[in-house]
């Protein structure tokens, strides 16, 4: 489980750094189109505080992997990367949206929600 919680921390840390830093840069990198409004920007921003704070909270749980707590943040992580694959695919599929990012990041959460469910199974066979 610890390779899955760095992997994590590092993903949406970085991800939280970007929405945060550039709202409308990271925005039409995913969705091919920018964050016009104060308020689109705003979002931009908080999304990106919010997967900080996921990143934070998988880098502590470093500490202490083997918890029931742990087990819940790796659950909700789970739901979480399903979440976003679903919004992604949508934002295509749906809405048209077509950033140079947009199925990398499906891709990517797509994996992280495979490597979840290894992780909540025991033994956690990708994180040896």
């Amino acid at each position: 489980m610890k390779r899955l919680l760095i992997a994590t921390a590092v993903i949406e840390f970085g991800g939280g750094l970007a929405l945060a830093a550039l709202p409308s840069v990271s925005v039409r990198f995913l969705f091919g189109s920018p964050l016009e409004t104060p308020a689109g920007l705003t979002m931009g921003r908080v999304t990106g505080a919010a997967l900080v704070t996921l990143g934070v909270a998988c880098w502590l749980a470093l500490r202490d992997e083997h918890s029931q707590a742990t087990s819940g943040l790796v659950s909700a992580m789970l739901f979480f990367n399903i979440a976003i694959v679903t919004v992604l695919a949508t934002a295509h599929f749906g809405l048209d949206l077509r950033g140079v990012g947009l199925w990398p990041g499906a891709g990517l959460h797509s994996a992280m929600t495979v490597w979840c469910v290894m992780c909540l199974r025991k033994p956690c066979s990708m994180s040896r």
